[in-house]
C-alpha cells in the first residue's frame, strides 16, 4: 500500500485527502438533519475522490525532471488550487455568499491564517464552522509533514539558519538523496509518523476543553485551531466559550508546540541529543511570553503614580493573565483573544496596545511548526550577531565561543536571516502598496498586510485602533490578501527557490 501511494503525485494525494475530509461535515450535517449541507459535502467528496482517482491513474508513472521544483510547485498548487475545491461545497451549502468570499475563507483556513469575512458567526451553521476548522487543521498537518520532508533537505523554511550549506545547495543535496529515497517515500513515511502525534495532541486538548466545560463541538473546533494555530472559532472567540480560565490555561499549555519543533519531533530534523530547555527558539519564545506581559502589567504602576489609580488583587490577576494569554497566542500566530484582554489593555493604560500584538505576530513561532511570522530562530540569529558585535567593541581581539554551530548561527545564519528580513519588509511594502491602490487606508492596509503575511487573521480585529472587518474591504483587496497569505505561509525564500533557473535543469 505504501509503495502504491509513493507512485501517485503529491498534489493528487492532497486532493484525495481533502476530498475524503469532506465526509466529516457531511456526516455531522446528517446527524443534525441539515440535509442540504450534508448532500452538498457528500457529493463534493464523491466527485473529488473520483477526480483524484482519474488524475492519479493518468499520472501514476510520471517522474519529474527536477524533483525540488516539482515538490515546491506542489506546495504552491496546494495552497492556491485546493482552496478552490474546498470552496465549492462551502459556497453551495451556504448559498448566500459569493464564490470569491468562499474561496477567500478557504485560503485563509488552509494557510492557518483564520481571517474570516463572516463576522456574524450565526450566519454559518455548525457543519460549515466544522469544515473551516478541519481545513485549517489539515493545513497545519501539511506544514508539519512538508517541513521535514521538503523544506529541511532544501535548507528552506528557517533551516537555512543552522545549515552549513547555502540555500542554493539545498536542491542539489535533495537531488542526491532522491537517488536512494524517493521524495514521495519521505512524504508518506514522515506523514505516518507525525499524523498520530498531531491527532493525539488534538484529541487530548479536546478532552481537556470538554472537561473544562465547553460543548464537545466547540471544544473540538478550538482544539484543532490551537494545534494548527488558525484561531478559528465557531462561537466568535474564547470569550464566548464555557471553559473559562481553565480552558485558556489548557490552550496556553498546548501552544508550546508552536514555539519549537523539539516539542513534538526531536529526532526528525537532525536534532539528536538536543535538550528541549536549551533550544534557543523555546527559550526566546518563553522569554517574550513572560517579559511582554510583565511590562504591560508594570506599566499600570508607573501610571498609577501620576493618576493615583487603585486596583484590587482579582483585577490585577485578571489583567496579568489576559496579557500573558493574548501575548502567547499572537506570538504563535494563533490569534485567540483572552476574555481578560480588555481588562489587561485598560490596566496598561496604553492607547493602542494592539500594536504590541502586531510586533509579536511579525516575530512568529518556531521553525517547522504551524506558526507563521519571521520565526524565532531568525530573530535569535540576529540577536546573537548583535550581541557578538557589541562584545567586539569592548574586546576587539576576543574569540567567540559556544561551539561551531553557535558561530555559524552568528555569522552565516545572521546574514541569511537579515536577507529574509529585507525580503519580508519588501513583501510588506508591496502588499501595502497594492492594497492602497484598491482604496484601503494606510493604517488598515498596514494591519491587514501584517495579518496576512504572518498568517494571523484575528490581528485585524484588535491590532488596530478600531476593529477591521474583512467583509468591508473591496474584492480586489481580498484577492491581494489571499495571495499574501500564501506568500506568508510558503515564505519568500521558497518562492525564490522555485523561480531559480538552476532548479529547472533536469
Amino acid at each position: 500500500m505504501e509503495h502504491r501511494l509513493t507512485r501517485i503525485p503529491f498534489f493528487v494525494l492532497l486532493m484525495a485527502i481533502g476530498s475524503a475530509a469532506m465526509m466529516l461535515p457531511a456526516i455531522h450535517a446528517l446527524v443534525r438533519e441539515e440535509w442540504l449541507t450534508s448532500r452538498t459535502f457528500l457529493y463534493g467528496s464523491i466527485l473529488g475522490l473520483m477526480l483524484s482517482l482519474l488524475i492519479g491513474l493518468a499520472t501514476a508513472n510520471y517522474r519529474p525532471a527536477s524533483v525540488p521544483r516539482s515538490q515546491l510547485s506542489a506546495l504552491v498548487a496546494a495552497f492556491t488550487v485546493l482552496p478552490v475545491m474546498f470552496a465549492i461545497p462551502f459556497h453551495e451549502a451556504l448559498g448566500t455568499t459569493s464564490f470569491l468570499n468562499a474561496w477567500f475563507e478557504m485560503v485563509s483556513s488552509f494557510t492557518t491564517t483564520g481571517a474570516t469575512v463572516y463576522d456574524n458567526v450565526v450566519r454559518l451553521n455548525d457543519s460549515l464552522h466544522l469544515w473551516r476548522a478541519t481545513v485549517g487543521w489539515l493545513g497545519g498537518l501539511l506544514i508539519w509533514v512538508t517541513a521535514v520532508s521538503i523544506l529541511a533537505p532544501m535548507n528552506l523554511g528557517g533551516f537555512e539558519v543552522r545549515s552549513p550549506s547555502i540555500i542554493g545547495e539545498g536542491g542539489a543535496r535533495l537531488s542526491q538523496i532522491t537517488r536512494i529515497a524517493d521524495p514521495s517515500e519521505r512524504l508518506v513515511r514522515y506523514a505516518t509518523r507525525l499524523l498520530p502525534i498531531y491527532a493525539g495532541l488534538t484529541g487530548l486538548l479536546w478532552l481537556g476543553l470538554v472537561a473544562a466545560g465547553d460543548r464537545p463541538f466547540v471544544a473540538f473546533c478550538h482544539a484543532m485551531s490551537t494545534l494548527a494555530t488558525s484561531g478559528i472559532s465557531p462561537v466568535g472567540g474564547l470569550r464566548y466559550a464555557n471553559s473559562g480560565l481553565l480552558g485558556e490555561m489548557l490552550i496556553v499549555l498546548f501552544s508550546v508546540f508552536a514555539l519549537s519543533r523539539l516539542t513534538f519531533a526531536r529526532n526528525l530534523f537532525g536534532d539528536q541529543g538536543g535538550r528541549l530547555m536549551r533550544d534557543p527558539e523555546l527559550r526566546m519564545g518563553l522569554a517574550l511570553v513572560l517579559i511582554v506581559p510583565g511590562l504591560l502589567f508594570m506599566r499600570h504602576f508607573f501610571g498609577a503614580v501620576e493618576d493615583r489609580v487603585e486596583a484590587d488583587l482579582p483585577q490585577a490577576f485578571s489583567a496579568l493573565w489576559g496579557a500573558l494569554f493574548t501575548v502567547s497566542s499572537f506570538l504563535t500566530t494563533t490569534g485567540f483573544e483572552s476574555r481578560y484582554w480588555l481588562g489587561a489593555a485598560d490596566w496598561s493604560g496604553l492607547e493602542t496596545p494592539g500594536l504590541i500584538l502586531v510586533g509579536l505576530a511579525l516575530i512568529g513561532g518556531g521553525v517547522a511548526t504551524t506558526a507563521g511570522g519571521v520565526k524565532l530562530l531568525r530573530v535569535y540569529a540576529l540577536w546573537m550577531h548583535g550581541k557578538r558585535e557589541l562584545e567586539r567593541l569592548v574586546h576587539p581581539h576576543s574569540v567567540g565561543g559556544d561551539g561551531v554551530e553557535a558561530r555559524r548561527i552568528r555569522r552565516e545564519g545572521a546574514f541569511i536571516s537579515w536577507i529574509f528580513f529585507m525580503l519580508f519588509a519588501l513583501s510588506v511594502t508591496a502588499v501595502m502598496l497594492a492594497l492602497s491602490l484598491t482604496g484601503v487606508q494606510f493604517e488598515v492596509a498596514m494591519t491587514l498586510t501584517v495579518a496576512a503575511l504572518s498568517t494571523t487573521g484575528p490581528l485585524a480585529e484588535i491590532g488596530a485602533q478600531y476593529p477591521i472587518s474583512y467583509a468591508g474591504i473591496p474584492d480586489m483587496a481580498k484577492t491581494i490578501l489571499a495571495a499574501a497569505m500564501v506568500l506568508g505561509r510558503l515564505e519568500t525564500l521558497a518562492i525564490i527557490a522555485l523561480l531559480n533557473p538552476s532548479s529547472w535543469r533536469s
